[in-house]
């Protein structure tokens, strides 16, 4: 049983990680504005008042369908190298901290491009909530409080209004106040090639010039589309690891999954996601500087030789080249979603990558940037390689499912880097195999997979550790070693993801869950 009651609405709804920014959402909507004037709005406040998960400088990546047009398109705001971030120019590890961590922010951008698009009320009405929350002070909760005091030894974070607040205590950013003022006054150009980016330039001593910024847009490109279950699941394209989370559901979709008793349904779901997870280290890249076949590996042949090789038992697997990268993919990013009473709808993911980014804000902008620099490959043989204007590979991804007849059927994404993929392949089954509602569906005990040893220790190589929550049958965990896994158990709620799912019912109303693993909340009109 859940222990979240499950919304339904009819007249619009959004679900967030942070109440405010779900206020912020369902106030514009209650205004009349559509799913993109409150998508805006909630991102702000989210940048504001949860800097360690995204920032206004950091990437989004949006799938957005259009209920007249039954149209779904991917919005890829993911930023490039600046010209200066050359092979050359670094030595391994990359820098995680400092302007010279950071790509070319992207969020900002999008915020423009949605409303071109889709949007109704004025911009600076969209900012208000974010301005007021900057200018006059959000009170911290208790994630804030101990985000702040767990990375309080990183120099910098000053400009976020404090390093060590206590709950309750108002945060006010005055810099930040003045950059989102900038924003709404004077629009895209006060980031780009404005006021803000001048400060940007400046500070950041020769790392970005104003051409890097200049040069940045977002890519609005059909999504990496698949059928699973009777849908079309509408997932990121590369440079995102969206790739592989349509490759999970290809393979999947060849395998009764609702009529499997757990453990052999979780192991099928593992050895999916490591056949996906190998293919996407082999070639995920910027398109625009590499070719991926993306056709051949989600075709029915290829899928097939890839089914055949899943047993009854747990496979080794070679252990991904990273090409010179960690293994660390960055721990915190913030995903929701809106639906308007129309049917239209937004799946929106943004990040800085790491816990509070590269730690780097500019002067007078309260602004913290993204460390999405470190994406990238030091292997001249890799794909992924660091070239001056090319994106990294992203984790960021965000999908939708619509029906038959391209009407919307379901919405939903969460955080978590590596394990992004792997929660919402197993929304996708819950929801569509299981038949599970949004909030069963999002609280069910979750299982993730690593290759690289996980969170609690090494694993014999190639096989990796998995990860399950100790809220699941007591049973499923011997079951799963019984089927040679390496399983750990870690918290009932300790998942490394924080979910948030639509539905559309029969009646049209949206019903929909949010994860109590995170500060999340949805609600409706």
């Amino acid at each position: 049983m859940a222990t979240r009651g499950l919304v339904v609405a009819k007249n619009g709804v959004a679900a967030t990680s942070q109440p405010l920014a779900t206020a912020a959402a369902l106030a514009i909507l209650g205004r009349g504005g559509t799913f993109a004037d409150a998508a805006i709005a909630a991102s702000a406040v989210l940048c504001v008042i949860e800097p360690w998960n995204s920032h206004l400088g950091g990437d989004a990546f949006l799938i957005v369908h259009d209920a007249q047009t039954r149209k779904t398109l991917a919005y890829n705001a993911s930023g490039a190298a600046p010209k200066s971030a050359s092979l050359a120019s670094y030595r391994a590890p990359l820098p995680i901290h400092g302007a010279r961590a950071a790509t070319v922010p992207g969020l900002v951008d999008a915020w423009f491009a949605l409303h071109q698009r889709h949007g109704s009320l004025p911009f600076s009405d969209l900012l208000s909530a974010a301005i007021g929350y900057a200018r006059d002070g959000y009170p911290a909760g208790p994630r804030a409080v101990k985000k702040f005091a767990e990375f309080a030894h990183l120099s910098g974070l000053e400009a976020l209004g404090t390093k060590t607040p206590t709950l309750g205590e108002l945060v006010r950013q005055p810099d930040l106040a003045w950059s989102l003022e900038e924003l709404a006054q004077h629009g895209r150009e006060a980031f780009y090639s404005g006021a803000i980016a001048q400060k940007i330039v400046a500070a950041s001593k020769g790392h970005f010039t104003l051409d890097d910024l200049a040069a940045h847009k977002t890519r609005i490109l059909a999504p990496l589309s698949v059928g699973y279950r009777g849908l079309t699941v509408h997932c990121q394209p590369p440079p995102s690891q969206g790739m592989i989370l349509a490759q999970e559901l290809a393979l999947a979709e060849g395998f009764a999954l609702g009529e499997l008793d757990e453990d052999e349904r979780t192991h099928l779901l593992v050895e999916c996601k490591k056949r996906a997870f190998a293919d996407r280290f082999a070639h995920l890249a910027d398109p625009e500087w590499h070719e991926i076949p993306l056709e051949r590996l989600l075709s029915e042949p290829y899928l097939a030789k890839r089914r055949a090789e899943i047993g009854e038992s747990a496979t080794v697997m070679p252990s991904p080249t990273r090409g010179g990268q960690g293994a660390d993919e960055g721990q915190d990013t913030t995903y929701f979603l809106v639906a308007d009473k129309n049917g239209n709808a937004v799946s929106f993911i943004q990040s800085i990558f790491h816990n509070f980014g590269s730690a780097w804000i500019p002067e007078g902008t309260g602004i913290l940037f993204n460390n999405r620099l470190t994406g990238f490959s030091l292997d001249p043989k890799s794909p992924n390689v660091l070239a001056p204007g090319k994106r990294p590979a992203h984790t960021l991804n965000a999908w939708l499912a619509t029906n038959p007849d391209g009407t919307l059927a379901l919405v939903g994404g969460t955080p978590g880097a590596n394990i992004q993929v792997q929660t919402n392949l197993q929304l996708l089954v819950n929801t569509l195999d299981l038949d599970l509602d949004p909030q069963e569906a999002v609280e069910r005990p979750r299982w993730q997979h690593s290759s690289d040893g996980g969170n609690t220790g090494q694993s014999e190589e190639g096989l990796g550790i998995l990860e399950l929550e100790d809220r699941a049958a007591p049973a499923l965990f011997g079951e799963l070693v019984e089927r040679g896994h390496d399983v750990r158990p870690i918290g009932g709620w300790a998942h490394g993801s924080a979910a948030q799912l639509l539905k559309v019912l029969p009646s049209g109303a949206y019903a929909v869950g949010s994860d109590p693993r995170c500060d999340g909340q949805a609600g409706g009109l």
